[in-house]
Formats: structure tokens, sequence, C-alpha cells
């Protein structure tokens, strides 16, 4: 239960256009929405590039995308656009979640948050970067295999850096904003990335 002087403070807030204090908003829709969002991306992209996958002694047959978009890397391409567009889709529903919930002072950490949020990018990008289109973007699942391994930053510091440094961006971003959703949204990414590497390995 609220005290009075939140109770106080967001009346204030509600005629003021400032931020409510509190800890978490159950009735809030959006939450349930972008936790709807998060779950639905690994297990779309798992789902989807595995259908029609299989493999012989000899070779490795293409599936249903391939067919579809005519070769391998068009197929791969469709896939990524798809990916990295439901992704801008998740991570706005996110904002709008945290937006729409109470600032928790006690998170609201902002200097930590920008930290974490930008180590995250870091993580996100340069593994983009190593990587390729193809190589992010589930190429090996078309049969399109990067030469040699990539070991280098920063593969070197974590086997999945996209997976950890989204993570940390999500975790960046609650902190920002002292949102306890934020935090409990993050944990919900961080299990599905969990599950999703179970697959992927």
């Amino acid at each position: 239960m609220s005290s009075l002087s939140d109770q106080v403070y967001n009346l204030f807030a509600s005629v003021t256009g400032r931020e409510k204090i509190g800890f978490l908003d159950t009735s809030a829709t959006s939450l349930y929405i972008a936790a709807a969002a998060i779950v639905f991306n690994p297990v779309f992209w798992n789902i989807v590039a595995r259908l029609g996958k299989t493999y012989t002694p000899v070779e490795y047959n293409t599936h249903f995308l391939t067919k579809i978009f005519g070769s391998p890397y068009n197929g791969c391409y469709a896939l990524a656009v798809t990916i990295f567009s439901i992704g801008i889709i998740r991570d706005h529903l996110y904002t709008v979640a945290l937006d729409e919930q109470p600032v928790y002072p006690p998170l609201h950490q902002p200097e930590l948050g920008i930290g974490l949020f930008l180590s995250g990018n870091v993580l996100v990008l340069s593994s983009m970067w190593a990587l390729g289109v193809t190589g992010t973007y589930l190429g090996d699942y078309f049969g399109i295999l990067m030469d040699k391994k990539v070991e280098g930053f920063p593969f070197n510091v974590t086997g999945a850096p996209m997976y950890w440094g989204s993570t940390l961006s999500f975790l960046g971003t609650a902190l920002y904003k002292g949102r306890t959703a934020g935090v409990i949204l993050t944990l919900e990414v961080f299990v599905m990335y969990l599950i999703a590497l179970q697959y992927e390995e």
C-alpha cells in the first residue's frame, strides 16, 4: 500500500505530467504486451529458422525460406529484416511499458543505466560487425557458413555477445528510468535467451 506522501505526489504528477512514484503497476496492459513480445521474438526466429531443417551425412538440405526466396542468401536476408523489425517493435513496446510504470527511487540509477546500456550496445554492435548479416541472422541454418570461427572481440569476452549485450541494454534502460517493471522484464529477457541458447548450440 502506498504512503500518503506517495498518493499526494501521484495526484500532483497526474495534474502536472510529472512521473508517478511507486514500486510496480500490475494493472498496466502495456506491461503484459511487452512481456509477450519478449517471449515471442526468440520463439519466432527459432521456430521459423528450423522449419524444414534436416541434415544428411553428405550435405545440408535447405529449408522453406530458401525455396520461397530463391536462394539461401535471399532467405537469410528476408529473415534478417524480419528479426530486426520485430526486435525494434519489441524494444518500442518495452519503452512504452516502462513509461507507463511508476518510478521506484531506489532503482533510479541513471549513470549506471547509461553505462550498462552503452556496454550492451558495444557487445551487440561489435558482434554484428564481426559476424556480418548472414553470421548474425542465422545464416548457418541456410547452409551459409563462415570461413572460420570468430574468436576476437567480443567473442573472447562471451560466447553470446548479442544476447548478453541486449540483456545489459534492457537492464540499463530499466535503471536509467528507475522502473521495477524494467528489471522484471529484463529477467524475462535473460531467461528467454538462456532457453534460446540451449536450442542454438
